[in-house]
This record gives C-alpha cells, sequence and structure tokens, in this order.
C-alpha cells in the first residue's frame, strides 16, 4: 500500500541527497521514479535537482497552479510511474498537497516530499504544513548549528551578514543568504 512521505529539515541536512538517492534504489531495480521540483528554485537550473556533494538529475517542474494528478496521469500514459518524488515540497499548495494524497490514495503511488519545515521566521510553508497535517509518515532530517546541536530553524542574513527579520516569505538562495542554526542561536540573532 502506497505512502505519502515527507522529510524534512533546516536548510543543509541533505534532502536532496536522500532524494537521489531514493530515486537512484527504484532506477537500480528497473522502475520508473518521476522527480519533480519547484520552478521557482532554479538555483541549480530550471527542471534540475541538485545536492551540494555534487550529484544530480533531471525533474519536472510545478509551478503554484499546476495539477499534480494530470501531470502524474501523463506520465502514466506514457510508462507506468512507481514512484513520486518531490523536492522543495514547501512550495506545494494546499490543494497540491491533496493532490498528492489522491495520488497516494486512489492511484497507490507512493509519494517522498523533501523540504524546509519553517521559513526564516519561524513560521510554516504552506506545503509543509499540509504535508506535516496530512502525511502518513514524518521523517526529520538533522543539520547542525555552528554550535554542534541539532539546527531546526533558518536565519535569512542581508549583505552585512545581519538577521532579516521581515519580509517576502520566499527568497530563493543558499548558504549566501541562509543559514541553519538551534532554536537557542536563532532566537539570540532574531531577538537583538
Amino acid at each position: 500500500m502506497a505512502q505519502l512521505y515527507f522529510y524534512y529539515a533546516a536548510m543543509n541536512a541533505g534532502k536532496s541527497t536522500s532524494l537521489l538517492q531514493s530515486a537512484y534504489n527504484y532506477q537500480e531495480r528497473g522502475m520508473n521514479p518521476q522527480i519533480l521540483t519547484a520552478a521557482i528554485d532554479d538555483r541549480y537550473g530550471v527542471g534540475k535537482v541538485s545536492s551540494r556533494i555534487g550529484i544530480q538529475a533531471d525533474a519536472l517542474i510545478f509551478n503554484g497552479n499546476d495539477d499534480i494528478i494530470e501531470i502524474v496521469k501523463t506520465l502514466n500514459s506514457e510508462r507506468a510511474v512507481d514512484c513520486l518524488l518531490v523536492d522543495e515540497s514547501q512550495f506545494l499548495s494546499k490543494t497540491q498537497v491533496l493532490q498528492l494524497v489522491h495520488i497516494v490514495d486512489h492511484m497507490n503511488i507512493p509519494v517522498l516530499c523533501y523540504g524546509l519545515r519553517t521559513d526564516f521566521l519561524g513560521e510554516l510553508f504552506s506545503g509543509s504544513q499540509y504535508l506535516l497535517a496530512w502525511a502518513d509518515k514524518l521523517i526529520e532530517l538533522k543539520s547542525i548549528c555552528h554550535c554542534g546541536r541539532k539546527a531546526s530553524m533558518v536565519v535569512r542574513l542581508n549583505e552585512q551578514g545581519d538577521a532579516v527579520k521581515g519580509g517576502e516569505q520566499i527568497a530563493i538562495g543558499g548558504n549566501d543568504v541562509y543559514e541553519s542554526l538551534c532554536r537557542k542561536h536563532y532566537r539570540q540573532l532574531m531577538d537583538a
């Protein structure tokens, strides 16, 4: 029986690496995994999932209004989809998470989602909120703070290296813009 998985973490925990490893495991067994990633995150090229350790794979992209059920139906018409892997799943809409639930429950395709839990202000992303509510399995991947504790928060930094305390929820960037911190060090920066 298929299930909906949500692998979540702060940045630099290996979410994309884990996704790529899962896709490889399916491929190695002659199966057809399909990778989706958010169109908004084009840091490594449009339709690419890339890890910091240097591995990458091509992916289909989704936008906020795309019908993921229709995407999977189209893919299934070409070759049966054995697993759907979704990178940057925090950018899914509530409707799209419900579509993933449908894919699991009615099309019997396992769906593995990978994404951030919270934004730089400690607020849930919409996709993460509904994945936390509706996923069959929740798996936290670990990242570490500079102090060695588990990093559960992400801080956005300005050009001077100071914590950004307001603004748009989404600003695409990597280690040049964001840092993963434990809650204690996150609060120290945000309360300063």
